[in-house]
């Protein structure tokens, strides 16, 4: 993230990017993720989870709290209080549902001046934006990313320390079937994991457990299938739902090999 700050300006590059590594060391997967791509491990079809999104909803007390702490982050434009739903001015006196930085549930508060400004974290699922700006909350770049017709630079939100899981591998057998998934966001907003380790099972028994394309075939068939088919009415999966318009990159590595088939 620092070589990006110094590089942006001799490079004239912007933007960022969220980024997700699997590194093997000595018998053991560690599994980093800092934004909102995802890591799966299947074993013997049960589903372990090897990270987490990091969105303007899951991060909301960080934040919060961020924000509490430095209001001048804020611009004086924004709160870092969170709402149900946008403060009307009409609503000023009344008591209306609230929760800051300390709350995981909610309270009353009776609506002042200052809770009329557009909320710090606003909209929910993927629709959530920081600032009305950006859906991802942890990853790389995004150093001269500000608040659309303002001076409020949102990179003081942006976290680019990584969650790491880790998975000890001579814990278990594996077998060829047991393997790591890892996507982008592409694959997961239109896939969750039950239909992922589905599709993985099902090209899997298709090939001989000694066959290396084995893997490659699962990863394409998993970008194939969350990008849909062409129609009409744009890209669609097969229950006609709209496929992923965002980029879909998988990667799924085996944990056992061929002598350890059962």
């Amino acid at each position: 993230d620092d070589q990006i700050e110094r590089e942006r300006a001799s490079q004239r590059l912007a933007g960022g990017c969220c980024a997700l590594a699997a590194v093997y060391l000595m018998g053991k997967f560690y599994v980093a993720n800092a934004g909102d791509s995802r890591a799966i491990i299947i074993r013997n079809g049960e589903i372990i989870p090897m990270s987490r999104e990091f969105t303007p909803e899951t991060e909301r007390q960080r934040l919060q709290f961020l924000a509490f702490l430095r209001p001048e982050l804020l611009g004086k434009e924004f709160t870092h209080l969170e709402f149900p739903r946008r403060i009307q001015p009409k609503e000023l006196g009344k008591k209306m549902l609230y929760r800051d930085q300390s709350m995981n549930g909610w309270a009353y508060k009776k609506i002042e001046e200052d809770d009329l400004k557009f909320p710090l974290i606003y909209g929910e699922g993927k629709k959530a934006r920081v600032m009305a700006t950006i859906g991802v909350t942890r990853g790389l770049g995004d150093h001269d990313l500000k608040v659309f017709s303002s001076n409020i630079h949102i990179k003081p939100f942006l976290s680019c320390f990584p969650e790491v899981r880790v998975y000890d591998l001579t814990q278990y057998e594996h077998c060829p079937d047991d393997v790591l998934v890892l996507g982008t966001d592409g694959l997961w907003d239109v896939t969750n994991d039950k239909e992922v380790a589905g599709v993985v099972m099902e090209v899997l028994t298709s090939y001989e457990p000694n066959d290396p394309c084995r893997y490659t075939m699962v990863a394409q068939e998993l970008v194939v299938r969350s990008r849909g088919v062409l129609k009409e009415r744009g890209w669609r999966l097969a229950n006609d739902k709209l496929g992923s318009g965002d980029d879909i990159s998988v990667f799924v590595i085996p944990l056992g090999g061929p002598g350890n088939y059962t």
